[in-house]
């Protein structure tokens, strides 16, 4: 692509990225609020978020240390949704609206979508998390309910390859854990415990409301001054960090037996954690599985035309409070040999440089999907609400993404998916 043209596609995509942008305010209570109004769609979309998720274990709440145990955020996120009322979701019921909730390493999020009864639906999600209600009895029952959800997880070859790789990769962090924790460390939780989450990362200037269809900013804060969510109120004070490990992955290599047809294997790479605020190097890692691996390059077509990996073969990339990771995961009868090519094509990128066209090709690839996104309701909302709580904003990602060259890519290389951090996992037939 020739300089001129180049200049003009970044010139198209920053239009683009202001295009995307919604409005936003903070209300005295601390709460952010970011609503996209789409004219022409006849429904809304509601998330509710904060940022609390399974990660989150260990934090001081007004001075005083709390200890949670692992799926902590995720029983929480249940409980969220029961009142002595009933369950909220019998509640969307009768107003016609799709709801759900869920957890993950780093946030929690509650939703629903919506034609008709709009304020009605708000004042259900704003109030259920805002009112929250634990007891010892409907605590138990949570435990027993949760319990065969995690034997569920524990079925899951692609849920148990990705939290090998975590133990793998890191000897502490709490990404190491599953998200649900485990029937052991749920049965630890008490109404004392979950009201601590509540008070410490349940506050209005922890959580961000995002709307986005047929509704208007002015609709939204009204329903916040409704739930007792606009006025100012004292904060409780919350110190929570998670430090970066540094030095050697502590197991190089892991090996499981499930009940599946073919082997299913995992190589994961440990990286630094990208600073807040570098969305560049945050989107470079994001893009580096489809950079090395992806359907456009030279390295899948070998794999797949030669039968050694199915087309779910992919590269994957996590990045949270003290932890980072880029993971390729798959099925084959070959795995060890897919993993040998997959450090060969790394080096040759290393040495030779990404191809430029499957730079471009790459690039304008999710740079389509994020203004792809947004011209869905629920996407909109969604994707508002992660970025604000990753502390930026869609319009701020795509213009990050414009910025991109293949030089950046190149320079990422030699720095990342370093051999001295990977680890191996295979599952192996029963």
């Amino acid at each position: 692509m020739s300089e001129l043209a180049m200049d003009a596609l970044s010139a198209v995509e920053r239009r683009a990225a202001a295009a995307v942008g919604c409005e936003k305010t903070v209300l005295p209570s601390g709460l952010t609020v970011l609503c996209r109004t789409m004219p022409g769609y006849s429904s809304v979309h509601a998330i509710y978020a904060t940022a609390f998720g399974s990660i989150h274990r260990d934090f001081l709440l007004d001075g005083k240390p709390v200890s949670l145990p692992a799926g902590t955020a995720h029983f929480l996120e249940h409980k969220m949704c029961e009142t002595p009322q009933g369950d909220s979701f019998s509640f969307y019921a009768k107003t016609g609206a799709s709801a759900n909730a869920f957890t993950s390493y780093d946030r929690t999020c509650y939703l629903f979508s919506a034609t008709q009864k709009i304020d009605e639906n708000l004042d259900i999600l704003l109030g259920l998390v805002g009112k929250p209600w634990f007891t010892k009895a409907t605590i138990a029952k949570e435990q027993g309910i949760i319990g065969q959800e995690i034997k569920m997880y524990d079925d899951s070859p692609d849920w148990r390859l990705l939290n090998a790789l975590f133990r793998c990769l890191y000897s502490s962090h709490p990404l190491r854990d599953d998200i649900a924790g485990t029937v052991d460390s749920i049965a630890r939780l008490t109404p004392q415990l979950l009201y601590s989450c509540t008070r410490a990362f349940y506050a209005p200037s922890n959580m961000v409301l995002s709307v986005a269809g047929k509704i208007t900013m002015e609709q939204a804060v009204d329903a916040c001054r409704r739930n007792g969510l606009y006025r100012k109120r004292a904060p409780h004070t919350v110190e929570w960090d998670i430090p970066a490990e540094t030095g050697p992955i502590p197991r190089r290599e892991a090996r499981l037996t499930m009940p599946v047809n073919k082997p299913c294997f995992g190589v994961g790479y440990r990286e630094p954690v990208p600073d807040s605020g570098d969305l560049k190097r945050r989107l470079l890692l994001d893009m580096l599985g489809d950079l090395v691996a992806g359907g456009l390059t030279g390295l899948y077509r070998r794999l797949y035309d030669g039968g050694l990996v199915n087309p779910e073969f992919s590269g994957d990339f996590i990045a949270v409070r003290g932890a980072c990771a880029v993971a390729f995961t798959g099925e084959s009868d070959t795995p060890r040999q897919v993993a040998d090519m997959l450090q060969a094509e790394i080096e040759r990128l290393r040495r030779e440089g990404v191809d430029p066209e499957v730079f471009t090709l790459v690039k304008n690839q999710l740079y389509g999907e994020l203004l792809g996104e947004v011209e869905s309701v629920e996407d909109a909302a969604e994707d508002a609400a992660a970025a604000c709580l990753r502390g930026c904003s869609l319009a701020d990602e795509i213009a990050a993404l414009a910025e991109l060259t293949v030089e950046d890519a190149d320079a990422l290389m030699q720095t990342a998916l370093l051999e001295e951090n990977r680890a191996y996992v295979q599952i192996d037939p029963q």
